[in-house]
């Protein structure tokens, strides 16, 4: 038969040492919470560019003229980016505009070559009283050794 009381020290010591474990996590925890988090790199960075510190420290001061050349360059392309949308603004207007042009030459040729076909002279030349004619055209036909015989002889 087992002994009651050697069995029970043995209950306690587990108790005792689950009540270490706990405690130590609790402590684990408590430091945790009491520690203040490392912040990151880019964390760093962006809130030493935005509170301003970052103007004051020696690097800084050493590479100002890169940074004012960062600077310049950014704002240039910035400014091409803009003059870029301004030009193909311009040429699309300017291809719209010689679209409208190139279809008003179009119709503009259509009418001329309607309003010179013979029909058309006709009519029009009937308004102000001329009429076309009936008679065929006929050749006159002189003999150029004729023609300077007279044109010597004086007649």
């Amino acid at each position: 038969m087992p002994n009651k009381y050697r069995d029970i020290p043995v209950q306690t010591e587990a108790l005792e040492q689950e009540q270490e474990v706990v405690e130590q996590v609790v402590r684990n925890k408590e430091e945790k919470l009491a520690k203040p988090r490392k912040k990151g790199v880019l964390a760093k960075g962006l809130s030493a560019v935005f509170s301003g510190t970052f103007l004051t420290s020696e690097k800084t001061l050493k590479n100002l003229p890169y940074i004012i050349f960062l600077a310049f360059v950014a704002i240039f392309y910035i400014a091409n980016g803009y003059y870029a949308d301004g030009k193909i603004r311009e040429v699309n207007k300017i291809s719209n505009e010689l679209k409208e042009l190139r279809t008003e030459y179009i119709s503009t040729k259509s009418e001329l070559m309607f309003a010179s076909k013979q029909s058309e002279v006709a009519k029009a030349a009937e308004k102000i009283g001329l009429k076309e004619s009936v008679v065929p055209p006929y050749k006159i036909k002189v003999d150029s050794t004729e023609l300077n015989l007279k044109t010597t002889s004086g007649e």
